[in-house]
């Protein structure tokens, strides 16, 4: 038997407004488009990364909220982009790592933590 490739990977996050989401990631860079079918269902994607949205009226973001991890190749650029673009939410300062990455946090208001983090250069 042949091994199995992974190929891909899309973790789909909980949002109470899916036109809001698809906005606020559009803002900060994705290409984002909502599914053409009965479902409020979107996609959202740069470079490499995907993510799917699902619309959920009553998701808690108080009570449950989703974790990403994205791994790019410039933490504090990218900061520095997505704070400029204005989107609500809380950030974290990038901080260098003990593990070797510069690593920033982005929290929304649908609450999923956007973990980024990036090689520290020695």
């Amino acid at each position: 038997m042949s091994p199995v490739a992974f190929t891909r990977v899309a973790p789909v996050v909980p949002v109470r407004d899916l036109d809001a989401a698809l906005d606020r990631y559009r803002r900060l860079g994705f290409t984002a488009h909502a599914y053409e079918g009965p479902e409020r269902y979107g996609f959202v994607e740069r470079d490499a990364v995907s993510l799917h949205l699902t619309e959920q009226s009553e998701h808690d973001p108080q009570h449950a909220g989703a974790v990403v991890y994205l791994y790019v190749s410039d933490a504090d650029a990218l900061h520095a982009q997505w704070k400029a673009s204005g989107v609500e939410g809380r950030f974290t300062e990038p901080t260098d790592t003990p593990y070797g990455l510069r690593e920033f946090a982005y929290v929304d208001g649908d609450g999923t933590a956007h973990r980024v983090g990036s090689p520290l250069t020695t």
